[in-house]
């Protein structure tokens, strides 16, 4: 099993390189994709009446300025170890017109301000902590009292065939697979609902509710190539198994995401969970 420190180097790595950069080129995908959560937390951050919020893992900034026009008296902070996306998400908010701090650190170890915040959201962005007790801890002393948590995260694979889809498709033509190991960082670290919870209850967060959620999600049928080229497992997959024949793996990625166009869009469901909590 990989250590933490040896989890953190590789995150760090992918983020802040090529991994970030493919996110910052296909930005209008994930923002088309994940409206719909986009807009759950954005109300959530407009429920809150908090005056300062922080997005966990705040990428390209989408859910930090749907936030800010949600709750347009708060400010708002995004945070992120992505150099590439902080810098896409700095000129969003300016375009905006949106005042948004946005901080290049870990949130498990950032040194926040005790106490500041009165609300943190996340899409996506917390399944990647290499310690995450530590990570939540962090965050819950950044926390006012009775601070309202609102993340997302995925289910499992099983619960998420479209993401998947690409890693089963290439399978036949490559020697070499990707390891997972569960309650592990990765894109399904949280999983088991019982693990998430333990995590919370163990960093001192209180009201903890996981509710599964099936959420719609689409994107334009012309933006499927730059989907898996930038986002799906493909450069991964063909990283690991330099001798395969890409055109085969590639062919085939391709007729096997087929499935899910509908007229002009791609569809698909995301299986998640909803995460809610309050520090204490």
């Amino acid at each position: 099993m990989s250590t933490p420190e040896d989890i953190r180097a590789q995150q760090q790595a992918h983020w802040d390189g090529a991994g970030g950069e493919g996110w910052v080129e296909a930005q209008a995908i994930m923002d088309a994709m994940f409206s719909n959560i986009e807009d759950r937390l954005a109300e959530t951050a407009r429920e809150s009446r908090a005056n300062n919020i922080l997005d966990i893992g705040c990428g390209t900034g989408a859910v930090s300025l749907a936030a800010a026009k949600a709750a347009p008296s708060a400010r708002l902070t995004g945070i992120d170890i992505s150099g590439p996306m902080l810098a896409l998400a700095r000129t969003r908010a300016s375009s905006a017109d949106i005042k948004a701090d946005f901080i290049k650190a870990d949130a498990e170890s950032h040194g926040f301000e005790p106490g500041r915040f009165g609300c943190m959201i996340s899409r996506f962005g917390v399944m990647f902590f290499a310690d995450p007790v530590r990570a939540f801890s962090n965050l819950k002393s950044a926390c006012a009292p009775g601070a309202a948590l609102h993340v997302y995260a995925w289910r499992s694979p099983a619960d998420n065939a479209f993401m998947t889809t690409g890693t089963r498709a290439a399978a036949p033509f490559l020697d070499e697979m990707p390891k997972r190991e569960k309650n592990a960082p990765g894109q399904f670290g949280f999983e088991d609902e019982a693990y998430v919870r333990s995590i919370l209850e163990r960093s001192g967060w209180t009201d903890i509710e996981i509710t599964a959620e099936d959420i719609p999600c689409s994107f334009p049928a012309r933006d499927l190539g730059l989907f898996l080229t930038k986002l799906g497992p493909l450069p991964r997959l063909l990283e690991m198994n330099p001798d395969a024949d890409e055109e085969a793996v590639r062919s085939a990625v391709r007729e096997a995401y087929q499935a899910y166009i509908v007229g002009d869009e791609v569809r698909y469901t995301a299986g998640c969970w909803s995460i809610r909590a309050h520090s204490s």
